[in-house]
């Protein structure tokens, strides 16, 4: 499974953006296929922020962006996404899609004024 992310960018405190997963190659179905977001932020290890089931009927996210971040998925379109609200600072991060033992390159979000 290939993946890329897009969507990253900078963006002030309490600003948005919605990242994009793309979801391409051979030998998979996207709807059968359990999807996540992580994060590194520089000098920190990876997290987990949000995971979302096949079906997508099932969802969990890290304790700090609960209620501020939804990950939904479009299996029409072999895409999961995630919408980020009220960011903040500490959200400054590279955000990576996973799937399986696939890692897409990240996508950067920066959060400042």
């Amino acid at each position: 499974v290939q993946l890329v992310e897009s969507g990253g960018g900078w963006v002030q405190p309490g600003g948005s953006l919605r990242l994009s997963c793309a979801a391409s190659g051979f030998g998979f179905t996207f709807s059968s296929l359990a999807m996540s977001w992580y994060r590194q932020a520089p000098g920190k290890e990876r997290e987990l922020v949000a995971g979302i089931s096949s079906g997508g009927g099932i969802t969990n996210y890290a304790d700090s962006v609960k209620g501020r971040f939804t990950i939904s998925r479009d299996n029409g379109k072999n895409t999961v996404y995630l919408q980020m609200n009220s960011l903040k600072p500490e959200d400054t991060a590279v955000y990576y899609c996973k799937a399986l033992r696939s890692w897409g390159r990240g996508t950067q979000v920066t959060v400042s004024s």
